[in-house]
């Protein structure tokens, strides 16, 4: 009687009445035009399945994540982005960038984007500061941008964006200011240099969804110290990464697992009164200095 009670109407046991759904919905996308999207809609519902069967997922859980996930997107406006947080701390930006960006020679390494880019940063000449009136202390950050054959590349475009010491970037405020971001553009001998603040560690936003995951799992919202860079050049692969604080204690536990070995800096302190690379006077200020040279692939590798 058991073993019967097992069988639906056709006579298919419960993991058969399972994997005969999984067929029909694999199928109902057979005759998707894009091969690449049928191949995509094929392992989503493989995969989603796979889960939904073997956790052996209940409806009230379900129906929790579809609430959690309308929560992300009720957040999500054109200033703050919380699909791209929720990505960060799930490992899916970093492994999606891993994945597309395949290691070349000695080309730097990629990481996450993060949700605090902004279109049209200003921008400065070589030398210019980026602080904006942004709160932190002084740093002076200089390099060359190579391609993988050791040629400089002239013209370079380099975003740069970063939090303040307070932890916040500018779009965090409800005003309309500007700082901690700038863009400039590498010399004829691919040399560019600029003022920016001394990375200081942060917390993702937290007061949202993503924020209610991170307190429910155990786990710390807080970012590594870090600067943002985004490289672009004709014919080269497009770089997004950071550059991380040497030191920084959250370097093993960075909250959106962006830190790879090769984009840790040492940022040298400088006592007030030390002369600036520039001449620039900053009083009684103390600074710090870093390099970070960067070497963009070829475009399509």
């Amino acid at each position: 009687m058991a073993a019967e009670a097992a069988e639906d109407a056709a006579g298919l046991t419960p993991a058969e009445v399972e994997e005969r759904l999984i067929d029909t919905v694999i199928a109902s996308f057979s005759g998707t035009p894009d091969d690449r999207l049928r191949q995509l809609m094929t392992a989503v519902v493989t995969h989603l399945h796979g889960l939904i069967r073997d956790v052996r997922l209940t409806e009230d859980e379900w129906n929790r994540a579809i609430g959690f996930l309308t929560d992300v997107g009720h957040i999500t406006d054109d200033r703050r982005q919380e699909f791209i947080l929720l990505s960060d701390v799930l490992g899916a930006s970093m492994q999606t960038i891993n994945v597309s960006n395949q290691p070349y020679r000695d080309a730097t390494e990629a990481t996450v984007f993060g949700p605090f880019f902004v279109d049209d940063a200003p921008l400065i000449p070589a030398g210019g500061d980026i602080a904006g009136g942004g709160v932190g202390e002084p740093c002076w950050v200089e390099g060359v941008v190579r391609d993988t054959d050791g040629a400089p590349v002239p013209g370079a475009r380099i975003e740069v964006w970063e939090a303040d010491e307070d932890g916040l970037y500018d779009v965090q405020h409800d005003d309309d200011r500007v700082y901690g971001r700038a863009h400039l553009f590498s010399d004829d001998d691919g040399s560019f240099r600029f003022w920016g603040l001394t990375p200081t560690p942060y917390p993702i936003p937290d007061d949202g969804p993503v924020g209610r995951l991170l307190a429910a799992t155990g786990r710390s919202p807080m970012r590594a110290s870090h600067l943002h860079f985004m490289v672009t050049a004709p014919g080269l692969r497009t770089l997004v990464t950071h550059i991380f604080v040497s030191g920084d204690e959250l370097l093993t536990s960075d909250s959106v697992f962006g830190v790879k070995d090769s984009l840790i800096k040492d940022f040298a302190q400088q006592p007030a009164g030390t002369p600036t690379p520039d001449g620039r006077d900053l009083g009684d200020l103390p600074w710090s200095r870093t390099r970070f040279d960067i070497v963009l692939a070829p475009a399509g590798v």
